[in-house]
C-alpha cells in the first residue's frame, strides 16, 4: 500500500527544505536527482510511504543531503541558482503545482527542544500570515551572508617549488564562515570572500582566521564561497578514515594513533607492528560493504558533561577547546569526536581502496588508502601507465613485471661492460699520450661519456708531477664534471679561476682539483689559462 507523506516545506537563499513528518520510520530511501526527489519508507504501522517529487527548478544532487530523526526525514536541496526564490505559499487552498505530495505545514512540537520550537513557531507564523493576508512575508532574515568583524595585516609562510617564502596580506575574521580551518588531521578549505581568494584558514581559539592578499572593510557584509571540489575530496578521505579506523579496531583491535590526509594519498597509523595481506583484504572488503549498505553518517553536538562524552572514541580535545563537542556517528559502526567535515552517508564515499602498508614509527604500521574520486583518478592514471607500458614493452599487462626485470638485468650487464670499456679506454688514452715523443706539458680531453673514475684513471696513468691534466666529461654545451691535476704550484694557483670560468664548484687536495661545471663551452678559455700558467705568465690571484 502506498500513501503520501505530510511535508513541511520552506525556501532559503541557497537551499529548499522538505521535511517528511513520519514517526519511527524504517527502510528509508532518499534519491536526490537534478529535478526530482524520490522518497520512500515504512511508517510505524508498517505502511509504505512513497513520493516522487518533481521540484520547481534544477538542484545540485552532490551538495544536497538528507537527515533522519525519530520523527522526520529532512531533505536539504541545494539550489542550482542561489538567491532565486521558488514559488511560496499563497492564500490559494491548492498546493504549489510543482510539489506533487500531500502538502501540510503543521506538526506537533510538544516534545521538541526550545530552539526547534521557536524555529517551528516562526515558520508557522509565516504560513499563517500567507494564508490570511495574501502577500508572503519577507524572507531576508534567512540570508546567510557573513559579516566581517576584523581585518589586520599579516604574513603567511608558504613553500613554492621547494622554495620557502613569505606572503604579505591580511588576516580576516568573520562573524561566521563556511570555510573549515585546518584541524583533526584535515587540511583547511579554500574559497573566496567576495572576489578575494582565501589562501589559508586557521583556527585561533574559537575563531577561524582567513588569510587573504587584499584588505577588506570591517563591518561589511560579504559572500563566502567554498572550493567545493577540495571540500568534498576532504570529506571523502576523512569519513573514509573514520570507517577504516572503526573496522580495523572491531576486526583486529588495531587502534589508530594518528592519521594524515595527503594531497595524493592518506595514511592511518595503526598501533600494530605488522598487518598481513589477509587482514588488509578483510578490512577493505568490509568497509566497501558498509559503503554499499548506504549507512547514514550523523553529526551530533553534546556538552562535555554529557554521559556520552566519556563513551565515544577520541584522542582527546585540544588544550584551547571551548564549547560543545561534535560527534560523528556512523550508525551501527562508530561514534567519534571530530571537528572535521564528513559525508552524510557512506554511499557518498563511492569506494575505498587500501593501497598497502608501510613500516611506521615506534613499532607501528602505516596503512595507505584513498577514497572516492581519488580512486577513480588513480584507476585512470594506472590504466594510462599500463597502456604506455604495453606499447613500449610489446606485451600484455600480466607480462610487464617480467619484461622490466629482464630489461633491468640487461641494463646492469651493459653498464658493467661499459665501465670496463671506459677503464680500458682511459688506460689506452693515457698510454697514447705518454708514447707521443713531442707531447707537451698540457694534456686536455673532453668526452661526453665518462665519470670521475674515468678521469682519475687517465690522470694517474699519465702522472702529474710534470704534466698538467685538464679533463671534462658530460654534455659539451651544458654541464658536466671536470678535473685539474698537475704540479701544485700551477694547480693551486689556477684552480679557483678555472672553476669560476666553468661556473662550477670543486674541491681537492694539493695538486688535484675536481668538481661540477655548468659551462662546459668555456673549457677552451681554461686551456688558455693553463697554458699561460705553464709558460710562467699567468697572473696571480689577489
Amino acid at each position: 500500500m502506498r500513501q503520501p507523506a505530510k511535508v513541511l516545506w520552506y525556501d532559503r537563499v541557497k537551499y529548499v527544505f522538505l521535511e517528511f513528518c513520519i514517526e519511527n520510520s524504517q527502510n528509508v530511501k532518499v534519491d536526490i536527482e537534478d529535478h526530482k526527489v524520490i522518497f520512500s519508507c515504512l511508517n510505524e504501522d508498517n505502511i509504505q510511504i512513497y513520493n516522487e517529487i518533481e521540484v520547481y527548478d534544477r538542484i545540485q544532487p552532490k551538495d544536497s543531503r538528507e537527515k533522519r530523526s525519530d520523527r522526520s526525514i529532512t531533505c536539504f536541496l541545494r539550489k542550482w541558482k542561489e538567491k532565486v526564490a521558488w514559488p511560496r505559499l499563497t492564500k490559494d487552498t491548492h498546493k504549489p503545482a510543482w510539489l506533487s505530495v500531500d502538502f501540510d505545514n503543521w506538526r506537533d512540537w510538544d516534545t521538541e527542544e526550545e530552539a526547534e520550537m521557536a524555529l517551528a513557531d516562526h515558520y508557522l507564523d509565516l504560513i499563517n500570515n500567507v494564508k490570511e493576508k495574501g502577500a508572503p512575508p519577507s524572507m531576508d532574515d534567512l540570508d546567510d551572508l557573513d559579516v566581517m568583524i576584523s581585518c589586520s595585516p599579516a604574513q603567511l609562510k608558504t613553500e613554492n617549488g621547494g622554495k620557502k617564502e613569505k606572503l604579505s596580506g591580511y588576516n580576516v575574521i568573520l562573524k561566521d564562515t563556511v570555510l573549515f580551518p585546518e584541524g583533526g588531521g584535515q587540511p583547511d578549505d579554500r574559497g573566496f570572500i567576495g572576489e578575494v581568494q582565501v589562501l589559508r584558514v586557521t583556527r585561533q581559539g574559537s575563531e577561524a582566521v582567513h588569510f587573504v592578499l587584499s584588505a577588506l572593510e570591517p563591518g561589511s557584509e560579504v559572500l563566502v564561497r567554498i572550493d567545493w571540489s577540495r571540500r568534498f575530496d576532504h570529506m571523502q578521505q576523512h569519513s573514509g578514515q573514520h570507517l577504516i579506523t572503526a573496522i580495523a579496531d572491531s576486526l583486529y583491535g588495531f587502534k589508530t594513533t594518528s592519521w594524515e590526509l595527503g594531497r595524493q594519498r592518506c595514511s592511518i597509523e595503526l598501533d600494530t607492528s605488522t598487518m598481513t595481506n589477509q587482514q588488509i583484504e578483510a578490512v577493505e572488503q568490509l568497509v566497501n560493504q558498509k559503503i554499499r549498505q548506504r549507512v547514514p553518517v550523523v553529526v551530533r553536538v553534546i556538552t562535555t558533561d554529557d554521559e556520552e562524552f566519556n563513551q565515544v572514541r577520541s584522542r582527546g580535545l585540544p588544550d584551547d577547546h571551548a564549547g560543545p563537542v561534535r560527534i560523528i556517528d556512523i550508525e551501527g559502526v562508530d561514534a567519534n569526536m571530530c571537528c572535521g567535515t564528513h559525508v552524510a552517508n557512506l554511499s557518498d564515499l563511492q569506494v575505498i581502496k587500501i593501497l598497502g602498508t608501510e613500516k611506521g614509527k615506534k613499532n607501528k604500521t602505516n596503512l595507505i588508502f584513498i577514497a572516492g574520486e581519488r580512486v577513480l583518478k588513480y584507476a585512470g592514471r594506472s590504466y594510462s601507465v599500463e597502456k604506455s607500458l604495453t606499447s613500449l614493452l610489446k606485451n600484455g599487462p600480466e607480462e610487464h613485471i617480467e619484461a622490466v626485470e629482464k630489461l633491468q638485468k640487461s641494463v646492469k650487464a651493459l653498464q658493467k661492460n661499459n665501465l670496463t670499456l671506459l677503464r680500458d679506454l682511459a688506460v689506452l688514452t693515457a698510454q697514447s699520450f705518454k708514447n707521443c715523443p713531442d707531447r707537451g706539458k698540457l694534456f686536455s680531453l673532453h668526452r661526453k661519456e665518462g665519470d670521475n673514475e674515468f678521469m682519475n684513471i687517465i690522470a694517474n696513468e699519465i702522472g702529474t708531477e710534470d704534466t698538467v691534466v685538464f679533463l671534462t666529461v658530460g654534455d659539451e654545451k651544458t654541464s658536466g664534471l671536470f678535473l685539474l691535476a698537475g704540479p701544485p704550484e700551477i694547480i693551486d694557483q689556477v684552480a679557483p679561476r678555472a672553476a669560476s670560468i666553468l661556473d662550477g664548484k670543486g674541491a681537492g687536495k694539493k695538486g688535484r682539483f675536481q668538481g661540477k661545471a655548468n659551462k662546459m663551452s668555456q673549457r677552451g678559455e681554461v686551456e688558455g689559462l693553463l697554458q699561460e700558467a705553464i709558460n710562467g705568465s699567468a697572473p696571480k690571484e689577489e
